[in-house]
């Protein structure tokens, strides 16, 4: 006999033949009442299960790959709030364990047992800090000096990630640009000293350029930086955006000069959950030494007679991404990290060289300094060719495959580039069947009779609806 009580839910009956699963999930109001687990986990499921499968998302810089052990350890610290540091003293100490490592694998010279640094929900948060706490540093200089501090400007190449911009305008900070171009595909040194007055509170150096993959010469700007405030007794500092280079550096190219052994960078910040292999959420910043950090930014905690600094912009934030990092550390050691890098760098070469020579595309520099690979379509097949990168972003899309395709910064926006992320995760087998859909897609769009409606728009200058995709190191 029908039971109709069955049908309502519980243990003993499947999802799809509850009543819950003939509504729509819910939008606007809460529920009227409780459904089982069941239905509700499939039911959140069933709303993303149309979506690109992480590891196939070659567009975005997070991790997407974590091994078993360091996935337990994070879902079984899922439900600690970090910023409970009476409640949870070990893992502010983890916290602070993982700021020394950062630190000294950035060469810092403080000698305190606990570095200068703070803890970030991403990459996007660590850059705040540094901003602000140049931005404050020079405010007291100018206050000592009994000048005027309402007109405080930063600058960075137009190759910024978006916090910056949005840094700018939370805290009234004007942004000076430095256009890319393509002679200066990253930050053109003479041009960023042009713009740098006393009123400058810091020049912005990228390590892993999002848009491109590229470096700033750190070193270079340090040695320009320097003369220039000999010159002028300003004191303008850098801070080194290092979201994606900070955990490439140290471990491929360990003697390129662009940390703290450089005279001005005064401050560095990066992303654990890019290269340094954690899932979404972390990020750190590091001061050279504590007089860099001020006073009014950080608070400290007294644990068994050492003090532990804590910096942020907001307090209550998931624990579970410290114990990811700290992990790491111990589970990779240098040596692995080095390993894991190198993999991903020579992954990113192998498909460097061949897209290079497939006869449509041409890279967009010729060195790959980080595991990120960004190339344009020829001059003369683009010229000629009835399709875009557009349309290839969507015939990539439908194997599965995030790959995104974006004009460039302004000066240089009528360039459209792809660009894929080699993280760890992406092995030699994965890249060859992206390079085998990738030929494939190009074939067929080769074949067209017509122009798509992209290039159509294209020759017409009319702005493309593109698809949302990943530059800004998300």
């Amino acid at each position: 006999m029908f039971d109709p009580d069955y049908r309502k839910g519980d243990s003993n009956s499947t999802p799809f033949g509850q009543d819950a699963m003939l509504n729509p999930a819910p939008e606007q109001k809460i529920p009227d009442g409780p459904t089982t687990p069941q239905v509700a986990y499939q039911m959140v499921k069933d709303e993303t299960y149309a979506q690109t499968q992480p590891r196939l998302n070659l567009a975005t810089f997070v991790t997407t790959y974590m091994d078993e052990y360091a996935t337990k350890l994070m879902n079984e610290a899922i439900n600690i709030n970090y910023i409970d540091e009476t409640e949870y003293p070990r893992v502010a100490v983890m916290c602070q364990k993982c700021i020394n490592i950062v630190a000294n694998m950035w060469n810092t010279p403080e000698q305190n047992r606990w570095k200068t640094g703070a803890l970030a929900i991403g990459s996007s948060e660590a850059c705040m800090l540094g901003g602000i706490a140049a931005w404050k540093r020079w405010i007291e200089r100018r206050k000592k000096a009994g000048k005027p501090y309402d007109k405080p400007n930063f600058v960075i190449s137009a190759g910024y990630q978006v916090v910056w911009e949005k840094f700018a305008t939370l805290w009234n900070i004007e942004m000076r640009q430095v256009p890319l171009t393509r002679e200066h595909t990253t930050l053109d040194i003479d041009q960023a000293i042009k713009m740098c007055d006393e009123n400058t509170i810091c020049v912005v150096g990228i390590e892993g350029v999002t848009w491109t993959g590229l470096n700033d010469d750190v070193e270079a700007l340090d040695a320009a930086i320097d003369k220039y405030n000999a010159e002028t007794g300003n004191e303008v500092c850098i801070h080194i955006d290092a979201a994606t280079g900070g955990f490439i550096l140290p471990f491929i190219n360990p003697d390129k000069k662009w940390d703290f052994r450089l005279k001005w960078v005064l401050s560095i910040s990066t992303s654990g959950h890019k290269f340094g292999l954690v899932y979404p959420g972390l990020g750190w910043v590091v001061w050279k030494d504590k007089q860099y950090l001020p006073a009014d930014m950080s608070f400290t905690v007294d644990y068994l007679g050492a003090e532990v600094t804590q910096v942020g912009l907001n307090y209550s934030r998931p624990a579970a991404q410290i114990l990811g990092q700290y992990y790491n550390f111990i589970r990779l050691g240098f040596e692995g990290y080095r390993n894991v890098q190198y993999n991903s760098m020579q992954i990113a070469k192998y498909l460097h060289a061949q897209l290079s020579a497939m006869p449509e595309f041409v890279p967009y520099s010729t060195e790959v300094p980080n595991p990120i690979v960004t190339w344009l379509m020829k001059p003369e097949v683009q010229n000629s060719a009835k399709w875009t990168l557009y349309d290839l972003q969507d015939k990539l899309a439908q194997h599965g495959w995030m790959v995104p395709a974006y004009a460039m910064p302004i000066d240089i926006q009528d360039m459209v580039v792809m660009r894929v992320l080699c993280k760890q995760g992406f092995s030699r087998d994965m890249c060859d069947e992206l390079l085998h859909d990738i030929t494939a897609a190009v074939a067929e769009l080769n074949a067209l009779e017509y122009p798509t409606p992209t290039r159509i728009a294209m020759e017409k200058n009319i702005p493309l609806a593109t698809k949302a995709f990943n530059h800004t190191g998300k």
